[in-house]
C-alpha cells in the first residue's frame, strides 16, 4: 500500500484497465479466473490493478507483460470494488514494485543459487522480472490467495508455494537457507499489529543467520487513519493496517532481535514527472517526511560460533 502523496505534475487521464484480446472468429472467448478474495487478501487486486495500469503505458518505469496479461485472465469486478487506477498512484505502485526488485537482484549477484522467500506475495509478478535463471524462489501467503496464484500464474521447478500464515513460525524450517536467504515482505507487515510485525522480524533474524530481510511500512499518521476507516481512492474501504512507522523510529527495529546487524532505509527509484523526480527524495522532505511509506533493509548476523565441547542451542 502506498499512502497519497499530493502532487502538482500533471498526468493523462486515469489509464485503462487491460481485458483480454479478443479470439478469432469462431473461437470461444478464453475462460477467465474467478478471483474471489476478500479483506487483506484483496488488496492483492488493488496492486495488481495498479501495477498492470503502469505497464501498459508507452513510457512505463516497470515493464511488467506478466501483470498486463493477469489482469486480462482474471474475472473480477475491478472498477466496482476497487475503483479506476490513478496514474500517479499507479507510478508509485510500480517504483516500490521496482525498488524491491533492485534489493532482489542486488542479492542474486552476491548469492546466484539463493533463496528468496516471498511473504504474503499475492499476485506479485516480481519472480518474472528478476529471475536469473538459478534462483529459488518461496511463496509464503494464507491458503485463498495462494490458491488463485496458483491458477493463474506458472510455477516451474525451482518455485515453492507454501500455504501458512507468515505470522506461524512453522514456515521457517522450510527454508533451505545453505546459499543464502533474502526474506521480503512487500504490502505486508502494516497489516499486522506491531507486536506481531517485530516478532516476525525477530523470526526472521534468527532462523536466517547472515541473511537479508527487506519490507515497507506506512507511517504512524496514516496507520491512525486507517484504523479510523478511511477510505481508498476508488471509494472502497481500506483494511486497518495497525503498524506504522515514522522514519526517526527505523534504527528501533535492532530491539526485536540481537541478530539484527545493520539497518537502513531503500529510496524509491526515480520514475517520471514530478512525482517520479521526487521518489528518491520523499523522507528528505520537511512537508512530507511524516507522511511516506519506507522501505527499510535488515541485515543478519553470522550464528554465533560453536566452542568445542559445548552443544548448539536449540532453535
Amino acid at each position: 500500500m502506498i499512502e497519497a502523496v499530493h502532487t502538482t505534475g500533471r498526468e493523462p487521464s486515469s489509464p485503462s484497465i487491460p481485458r483480454p484480446t479478443p479470439p478469432p472468429d469462431g473461437n470461444a472467448a478464453p475462460r477467465r479466473v474467478k478471483a474471489d478474495l476478500t479483506g487483506v487478501p484483496e488488496t492483492a487486486l488493488w496492486t495488481l490493478q495498479h501495477r498492470a495500469a503502469e505497464a501498459a503505458r508507452p513510457d512505463t518505469v516497470l515493464p511488467d507483460p506478466r501483470a498486463v496479461q493477469l489482469m486480462a485472465e482474471l474475472d473480477f469486478p475491478f472498477l466496482e470494488r476497487l475503483g479506476a487506477p490513478r496514474p500517479w498512484l499507479a507510478q508509485a505502485i510500480a517504483l516500490r514494485a521496482l525498488a524491491f526488485d533492485g534489493v532482489v537482484r542486488e542479492f542474486l549477484a552476491d548469492h546466484p543459487d539463493g533463496t528468496v522467500v516471498a511473504l504474503g506475495e499475492g499476485l506479485e509478478t516480481q519472480f518474472w522480472r528478476v529471475d536469473n535463471g538459478r534462483a529459488h524462489w518461496v511463496t509464503v501467503d494464507l491458503p485463498d490467495p495462494l490458491a488463485l496464484r496458483k491458477r493463474v500464474l506458472p510455477h516451474g521447478p525451482r518455485q515453492r508455494l507454501l500455504a501458512c500464515d507468515a505470522r506461524e513460525r512453522r514456515w521457517t524450517a522450510q527454508i533451505d537457507a545453505a546459499r543464502g536467504v533474502l526474506v521480503t515482505a512487500q504490502g505486508l507487515l502494516m497489516y499486522l499489529e506491531p507486536a506481531q510485525a517485530t516478532r516476525l522480524i525477530g523470526v526472521c533474524a534468527e532462523a536466517f543467520p547472515g541473511g537479508t530481510m527487506v519490507f515497507d511500512t506506512v507511517s504512524r499518521r496514516f496507520s491512525a487513519r486507517t484504523r479510523g476507516g478511511t477510505k481508498g481512492l476508488g471509494g472502497h474501504r481500506l483494511p486497518p493496517m495497525p503498524w506504522g512507522m515514522d522514519a526517526a523510529e527505523r534504527t528501533e527495529l535492532r530491539t526485536a532481535h540481537p541478530a539484527i546487524g545493520e539497518v537502513s532505509g531503500v529510496p524509491l527509484p526515480a520514475g517520471r514527472g514530478l512525482l517520479g523526480r521526487l521518489a528518491p527524495r520523499l523522507t528528505d522532505l520537511p512537508l512530507l517526511r511524516n507522511d511516506c511509506p519506507l522501505l527499510t533493509r535488515l541485515r543478519f548476523g553470522p550464528a554465533p560460533a560453536v566452542l568445542p565441547g559445548r552443544p548448539r542451542r536449540p532453535s
